[in-house]
């Protein structure tokens, strides 16, 4: 299924053992990987490669976006609790 195997038909089964195998190996490499940086936890929660890291500051121009418009419609009176915004590009940035 996740390699692109058509999809199975009346009497075959959803999920291949090979589906399963790949299933599980995702799985154990996401418990072993820091949900924050995606960094192995055995590294980056290894004291003696604490000065190892370096960390570089980005701005997401389209979470920035997001984050103006939820401002301004909590500014405006509006509740914000729940909301999402969806962020598209416009066609032309000019």
């Amino acid at each position: 299924m996740f390699l692109g195997r058509p999809l199975p038909g009346p009497g075959e089964v959803l999920w291949t053992d090979d589906d399963r195998a790949w299933a599980l190996a995702l799985l154990a490499v996401e418990a072993e990987t820091c949900s924050g940086c995606g960094h192995p936890l055995a590294d980056t929660l290894d004291g003696d490669l604490e000065e190892a890291w370096k960390a570089e500051a980005l701005k997401c121009h389209a979470c920035a976006t997001a984050a103006r418009h939820i401002d301004g419609w909590r500014d405006a009176g509006g509740d914000t609790r729940g909301a999402q915004v969806r962020v598209t590009r416009r066609e032309s940035h000019g």
